[in-house]
């Protein structure tokens, strides 16, 4: 299912950058709201986790389009 060009489309342009903005927009909310350690981690590594993770599905959209068409 996620060697799927399209579920990786989904994943990669939709899904999981939505979620580090979210993530993101609940760090900072936790962090401007007095619970600075949690809300640190939260910005950190639960963002970039999502991040990270949409840069990765891309790639892996990439070449599955690249194998799909033979390297063209």
């Amino acid at each position: 299912m996620l060697k799927k060009p399209e579920t990786l489309f989904v994943l990669g342009y939709m899904l999981l950058p939505l979620l580090a903005l979210l993530s993101a927009i609940v760090g900072l909310t936790m962090i401007l709201g007095g619970n600075k350690i949690v809300g640190a981690i939260v910005l950190v590594l639960v963002t970039q986790a999502f991040a990270f993770g949409a840069f990765f599905a891309l790639r892996r959209r990439k070449h599955a389009l690249l194998a799909e068409h033979g390297g063209e």
